[in-house]
C-alpha cells in the first residue's frame, strides 16, 4: 500500500480531522513521508481542511 493511500486510509478509521502529528502515531510512518503523502492529497483534493492544520477526507 501506498503511503498517502495508508494516511488516506487513517484519515477514513478515525472519523474525526487529524493532523499530521496525529496521522503519524497511528500509522507509524515517517513524518516527512507524511507530510509528502498530505501535499500529494491535497494537490488531488482527496483532503480538506475543516480547521487550521487539521485535515479530512472530502
Amino acid at each position: 500500500m501506498e503511503t498517502k493511500e495508508q494516511v488516506l486510509e487513517a484519515m477514513k478509521k478515525a472519523g474525526v480531522p487529524l493532523n499530521a502529528g496525529k496521522i503519524v502515531e497511528l500509522t507509524s510512518l515517517d513524518r516527512k513521508e507524511v507530510d509528502k503523502a498530505m501535499k500529494q492529497l491535497k494537490t488531488e483534493g482527496a483532503i480538506e481542511s475543516p480547521k487550521n492544520c487539521f485535515w479530512q477526507p472530502k
